[in-house]
């Protein structure tokens, strides 16, 4: 069974139903007796009544098992009829619902385009997410990367330049390496958008595919003010984190097969991906919701809208009142970034004396308010597509932090803003393919010996959250000092460190 269908003819397809949701329904409210798994049978009763009274009796009645008749089996099956409108909803060929996540779609994408006849080596943007770089070993890949742009005085990363990813291409193709894709992220975390339609004229030039990770993204599209699908733009691939900002549950997601060049070749390298990496038990909850995410997404134009215009007013109020600053108020000084996601606020929280993680932890320690994202200035709160929060209290809150000095003795202000992230390293050079690094034999040595080793991890010092060591790259003396420095600094930590000094490194045997 694949939770994935071809696109059929666009006009056959009717946006106002939810044919993998209402099946669902239809069966939790028949009267049956399920003697099969799960084991608490689709009722709260016996053993299940403490798990009923936790979820709701009807939250259980929906949780069936796979391979139901007039749910899932067959081409012709409710969620192939859903991942149908999925695929025309985002202007894809094809889509595949997801119950591990999109670091799933992540994998699947470095699986498949690992099967290509074409090469090994991908160019990717080095602020790839670390699903990536497992699909990466997975697949043994050989990653050559192009930097993306960096916001120094805030420890932001955004994206690439069709430029830029021009520049590397060529230097693969003089380094006589066999590219097999592109891989790039739109939006950043902070919503900063790339120019995808000219990074996936730029990739198909060079006779290879587009694979956007646009996880924070899976909103764009429904509403004029969005920024588009990356599908509609020339992606070849699209990673959807639907849960995001979609408005599907925790842990669903999407991958979208875009109407390439390269679809006929990679849909069935994919179908063969998903099947190794989706889950044989997945929860008809999460694959559900994703049929009502794209149903209220589609119908939901007006109150996206509304939701925008709410949002713009809140902009509005922090740059009247001048404390804080919009960070997507500069982001036109940036030449990778072409738009930015209205539904994300990036305040610059500077006023108040301490890092945006401090400021983060307070907010939701004092006030009950919970954002996504802190940086070492900053802060983003997330509105979802058709909300209208309380921003009045997220304002006030603010406010109060900002007329409260920093006080030391207080744990959550221990983090003292610093002025900027140090110069970034320029990271080793690649001397063993990262599988085979990660899976060697490996020894944990001291950081003064890890120098000119090859690394068995993938280390990243936040800010800015670029990996600066992968697996089989050489370790650095520059790299360790960077590492060791964002360390010591109250505001830093580094991803994938073995202790938080960064006193040793783990590196393959010799």
């Amino acid at each position: 069974m694949s939770s994935s269908a071809t696109h059929p003819q666009r006009s056959a397809l009717n946006q106002r139903t939810t044919p993998y949701a209402t099946a669902l329904a239809n069966h939790a409210e028949r009267d049956t007796l399920n003697l099969m798994v799960p084991g608490h049978g689709a009722t709260a009763a016996g053993l299940a009544q403490e798990l009923g009274e936790f979820v709701t009796e009807r939250a259980l009645a929906l949780d069936i098992p796979p391979l139901i008749p007039g749910i899932d089996v067959g081409p012709e099956s409710p969620l192939i009829a859903a991942t149908r409108l999925a695929a025309e909803a985002w202007g894809a060929r094809r889509t595949w619902f997801l119950a591990n996540g999109a670091s799933q779609a992540n994998r699947m994408a470095a699986l498949a385009l690992a099967s290509r006849s074409r090469g090994d080596v991908v160019v990717a943007q080095r602020s790839a997410h670390s699903s990536f770089t497992d699909g990466v070993i997975l697949g043994d890949l050989l990653p050559r990367f192009v930097f993306p742009s960096i916001d120094r005085a805030r420890g932001i990363n955004h994206g690439v330049t069709p430029d830029a990813l021009r520049a590397s291409l060529a230097d693969a193709q003089r380094a006589g390496d066999a590219v097999t894709a592109v891989y790039v992220i739109s939006p950043s975390y902070f919503g900063a958008v790339a120019d995808v339609a000219g990074l996936a004229e730029v990739a198909h030039v060079h006779g290879v595919p587009l694979v956007v990770d646009g996880a924070w993204g899976s909103h764009f599209g429904f509403h004029p003010e969005l920024p588009e699908s990356p599908a509609r733009l020339g992606a070849d691939l699209t990673v959807s984190s639907t849960h995001k900002l979609g408005g599907s549950l925790t842990q669903s997601a999407m991958l979208h097969l875009g109407e390439g060049p390269f679809a006929d070749e990679l849909e069935p390298l994919l179908e063969r991906a998903y099947m190794l990496t989706q889950t044989t038990s997945p929860n008809a909850l999460l694959l559900g919701s994703l049929d009502i995410a794209r149903h209220a997404l589609v119908r939901g134009s007006e109150a996206i809208g509304e939701t925008i215009a709410f949002v713009e007013k809140f902009r509005e109020r922090l740059r009247n009142d001048g404390t804080f600053g919009v960070i997507s108020d500069g982001f036109a000084e940036f030449e990778d970034i072409v738009a930015h996601d209205p539904l994300r606020v990036s305040i610059d929280v500077s006023a108040t004396g301490v890092s945006g993680h401090a400021v983060r932890d307070r907010l939701a320690a004092e006030h009950g308010i919970f954002l996504e994202i802190s940086t070492a200035h900053a802060i983003v709160a997330f509105i979802g597509p058709g909300k209208l929060p309380d921003l009045d209290r997220l304002a006030a809150a603010l406010t109060t932090l900002a007329n409260a000095p920093a006080d030391p003795r207080r744990n959550l202000d221990t983090h003292i803003l610093s002025p900027s992230i140090p110069e970034l390293p320029t990271p080793g050079a690649m001397r063993v393919r990262p599988r085979d690094a990660f899976f060697g034999r490996h020894e944990t040595v001291l950081a003064s010996e890890a120098v000119g080793r090859v690394s068995a991890d993938a280390l990243a010092a936040y800010p800015p959250g670029i990996p600066n060591v992968l697996p089989g790259e050489e370790i650095t003396a520059e790299t360790v000092a960077f590492l060791q420095t964002v360390a010591a600094s109250p505001i830093g930590y580094v991803r994938g460190a073995l202790d938080p000094a960064v006193a040793q490194f783990r590196v393959l045997a010799v």
